[in-house]
C-alpha cells in the first residue's frame, strides 16, 4: 500500500487560504486565520521545523545559528560605499523565520514613527491603531519589586498586553555590564527612560527579551503561535518547501490579475495548490518582493532580464529598501567576567553553563538581556554639525549620486515629497527620537576582530535607526544554460540580488557622517565611570598611538573614524519597505494598499516587514508581530463580507 507523500498530504486539503513563509508574521496570520471554522489555511515553508533544537531555544546560545542550515545566508552586492565590501545577510530559514534566530529583543518604535505611515496615507497604520496589536501579540510578565530595582526594569503596564502567545520578559540573567549601563549613561547627561515601550524609546532602559519564563527558552511564532493550536485541522503546515510563484490568471470582467494558487517544490518535485480565498505573502523583506517579480508582478525591466512575463507593472516592488547598519567596537574586560564567547571556547565553562540551565533553568545560558539607549543626533554632536549635515538634505534628491550639497529649486526640491520631509524632520535637532542606538555587551561580537585565546572583550555597538540610504532586492537576470547555453528563466533558486546602497547619493552621505560622529560618543561611553572600571582598554580599533613626550605640549587631534566606519559597517539586520504601503499616492508610490493588498491583483496581499513604509526606531519583531495581528484581522473581516455577499448572492 502506498501511502500519500507529505505533498500529497498537503494537497489534499481544500484551502481558502495559502500563507507563504511561516516566519515571524506568516504563523501570526495562519494562527489567526484557523481561528474562523470557515477557513482553512495552509502553510507553505522553506525551512525545517526545529523546535527540539538547542541553538535556537537556549537564550545564552544566541547567534550560534548564524551561518548554518537555519540561515538563508544572502549576501549583497558590492557596495561602493562599504569601499566595494560585499557583507552578508542572515535571514532565518526555519518555522518560526528570523524570529528563530535574532537576538530576542523586545521593543517598539516611537510614536511618531507609525504616525509616519499614516501622514503618508495609510490609514490605521499610526501608533494608536497600532498599539492594540502590540498588545495584542504579548504575555508581558511582571518583575518583581526586588528584580525592578536591582535591573532599572522599568515599565507601563498599560501598554503592555496580558493574554497574547508572546511571552516578554526581563532577562533572568544579563551580561555583567548591564548593571553599570544606567549610571554610566546618566553620569554623561542622559537620562533613564521610565517607559520605552509607550512611545518613546528615547533615552537609558533596561530591554525586554522574547523569553517564555517557564521554561527559559526563546519565545518565538513557532511555539508560541502553532505549537498551542496545532491540533486544528483547519491548520496546514508544510515544510522544506520552497515556493515557486503565485498563479496568476486574468479576470476579464476587471482586467485585473486573481491569484490562484501557488506552485512550489518539496523533495525535488513540482506541485501546485489552489485556493478559493486568499494568497497571503509572508516571505520578509528579502523574498516577498522576489516572489512578487517570480510571479509577473514588478518592473517589467527586471521581469523582462529575468525571462519572467509581466503581468501588472509596478516599478516600486523591490525598491524603498531600507536598513538599520552597525559598527562593533571591540574592548578587552577584566579577565574574571564570564562572557558567552568565553563559554564557547571552554569546554569546562561550557559543560558547567549547560548543567546549570539544565537543572536550575539559571546561569548565564538564560543570560539574554541587554541595556540600551537611544539617543537623538543633537545629544552628541554640535549644533554647528547638524546644520551642516542638515545642508545636504537641502539637495534636489537625497538618493542623488554624489555627496555634495545640491543646489535647491524651490519648485523641484525633492524634499517637498512629504516622505522626504519626514525623512529630514528627523535629522532636526528639535527631533524627540533616537537617530542612533547604543548597546554595550560582554563579548567580541565583531567579525572584523580576532579574539585572543584566555581574554575577555565586550563590544560597543552604534546602530543608525533613521537611514537615508535607500536601496533594493531584485530577482537576478537569466542565466545560460550549462547543457544548452539556453536562456533559463531566474527561478526561487537564484539568490535575489540585494543592494542597500549603504552610504550612497546625498542621504547616504549623511549616513556615513552621521555614523562617524556617533562613533565618538559610543567610546566615550566606554571612558565613563562605572562602566569604565570593568574595562581594560579599546583593543578594535587600535586606540591611536600617544604623541612623543618631546611633543607632549602640543595638542592632540581629534580620533578621525571616517575610514574605519566605511571599512567595518555591517547590517544590523533590520530590512524594509520593499512591497511598501503606497498610501496617497497609491501603485505611484508603493507596492500594497493600506490593507496590504497588491495592487492590480485580487486575493494577493503581503504582510510583513517589507509593507512598512518608512524605517522605525527599534527592533522589529514586536512591530512584524503586530503587522502580522493586524493584517489577520482585515483578512478575516474581508473573509466575513465576501461570505455575507456571497451568501446574498452579490458575488459569483
Amino acid at each position: 500500500m502506498d501511502f500519500p507523500t507529505e505533498a500529497e498530504a498537503f494537497l489534499s486539503h481544500d484551502f481558502t487560504h495559502i500563507v507563504i513563509g511561516g516566519g515571524t508574521a506568516g504563523l501570526v496570520v495562519a494562527s489567526r486565520l484557523s481561528e474562523d471554522p470557515t477557513i482553512t489555511v495552509g502553510v507553505l515553508e522553506a525551512g525545517p521545523a526545529a523546535f527540539d533544537e538547542p541553538r535556537i531555544n537556549v537564550p545564552g546560545r544566541l547567534g550560534e545559528t548564524l551561518f548554518t542550515e537555519y540561515d538563508w545566508q544572502f549576501e549583497t552586492t558590492t557596495q561602493p560605499g562599504l569601499g566595494g565590501r560585499k557583507i552578508p545577510w542572515n535571514r532565518g530559514k526555519v518555522l518560526g523565520g528570523s524570529s528563530a534566530m535574532n537576538f530576542m529583543m523586545w521593543c517598539r518604535g516611537n510614536t511618531g514613527d507609525y504616525d509616519a505611515w499614516e501622514k503618508l496615507g495609510n490609514k490605521g497604520w499610526g501608533w494608536d491603531g497600532m498599539l492594540p496589536y502590540f498588545k495584542k501579540s504579548e504575555t508581558f510578565q511582571v518583575p518583581t519589586w526586588e528584580y525592578q530595582k536591582k535591573h532599572k526594569a522599568h515599565y507601563d503596564q498599560e501598554h503592555h498586553g496580558t493574554s497574547g502567545p508572546l511571552h516578554t520578559i526581563y532577562s533572568a540573567e544579563y551580561g555583567a555590564s548591564c548593571q553599570y549601563w544606567h549610571e554610566t549613561l546618566n553620569n554623561l547627561g542622559v537620562k533613564s527612560n521610565p517607559s520605552h515601550m509607550s512611545g518613546s524609546s528615547v533615552g537609558a532602559w533596561t530591554a525586554l527579551t522574547a523569553i517564555d519564563p517557564s521554561t527559559q527558552k526563546r519565545c518565538y511564532s513557532a511555539p508560541a503561535y502553532y505549537l498551542p493550536i496545532s491540533h486544528r485541522e483547519n491548520l496546514i503546515i508544510l515544510t522544506n518547501a520552497t515556493v515557486r510563484n503565485v498563479v496568476l490568471e486574468r479576470n476579464s470582467a476587471s482586467d485585473e490579475q486573481i491569484a490562484k494558487g501557488v506552485r512550489f517544490i518539496h523533495n525535488s518535485k513540482e506541485h501546485t495548490v489552489n485556493v478559493s480565498g486568499e494568497i497571503i505573502l509572508s516571505a520578509g523583506s528579502v523574498q516577498s518582493p522576489q516572489l512578487l517579480e517570480l510571479s509577473g508582478i514588478g518592473d517589467p525591466a527586471v521581469l523582462s532580464a529575468a525571462g519572467i512575463e509581466t503581468k501588472v507593472a509596478n516599478p516600486n516592488v523591490g525598491e524603498n529598501l531600507q536598513d538599520h547598519m552597525s559598527t562593533m567596537m571591540v574592548y578587552e574586560l577584566d579577565p574574571s567576567i564570564i562572557t558567552p564567547e568565553a563559554i564557547r571556547s571552554d569546554p569546562l565553562l561550557a559543560a558547567a553553563a549547560d548543567e546549570q540551565y539544565e537543572t536550575s533553568k539559571t546561569g548565564p545560558r538564560t543570560a539574554a538581556g541587554y541595556a540600551a539607549a537611544y539617543l537623538p543626533f543633537s545629544h552628541y554632536t554640535t549644533p554647528e554639525e547638524i546644520s551642516r549635515l542638515a545642508s545636504y538634505l537641502s539637495s534636489t534628491s537625497l538618493s542623488s549620486a554624489g555627496p555634495e550639497p545640491a543646489a535647491q529649486s524651490d519648485d523641484t526640491a525633492s524634499t517637498s515629497r512629504l516622505r522626504d520631509q519626514i525623512l529630514s524632520s528627523r535629522f532636526s535637532s528639535a527631533s524627540p527620537g533616537g537617530q542612533i542606538e547604543f548597546v554595550f555587551d560582554v563579548s567580541n561580537y565583531s567579525p572584523f576582530f580576532t579574539s585572543e585565546p584566555g581574554k575577555r572583550y565586550g563590544t560597543m555597538m552604534q546602530m543608525l535607526q533613521y537611514p537615508f540610504s535607500v536601496g533594493s532586492i531584485h530577482i537576478p537576470a537569466s542565466s545560460s544554460s550549462s547543457s544548452s547555453q539556453k536562456e533559463r528563466p531566474t527561478t526561487s533558486d537564484d539568490k535575489p540580488v540585494i543592494n542597500p546602497r549603504y552610504y550612497q547619493g546625498v542621504g547616504g552621505h549623511v549616513d556615513f557622517l552621521t555614523m562617524a560622529a556617533a562613533q565618538k560618543f559610543g567610546h566615550r561611553i566606554c571612558e565613563t565611570r562605572p562602566l569604565k572600571d570593568i574595562i581594560v582598554k579599546r583593543v578594535f580599533p587600535p586606540l591611536p598611538l600617544p604623541l612623543p613626550k618631546d611633543n607632549a605640549e602640543e595638542e592632540e587631534e581629534e580620533e578621525n573614524w571616517e575610514q574605519w566606519v566605511r571599512d567595518t559597517m555591517i547590517t544590523d539586520w533590520h530590512p524594509v519597505g520593499t512591497c511598501a504601503m503606497g498610501g496617497d499616492e497609491g501603485i505611484q508610490g508603493g507596492v500594497v494598499d493600506d490593507r496590504l493588498r497588491v495592487y492590480g491583483v485580487q486575493g494577493l496581499r503581503v504582510c510583513d516587514a517589507s509593507v512598512m513604509p518608512l524605517q522605525i526606531a527599534a527592533h522589529l519583531q514586536a512591530t512584524v508581530y503586530a503587522i502580522g495581528e493586524k493584517g489577520a484581522d482585515m483578512i478575516r473581516e474581508d473573509w466575513v463580507e465576501r461570505r455575507r455577499r456571497m451568501e446574498m448572492g452579490m458575488m459569483d
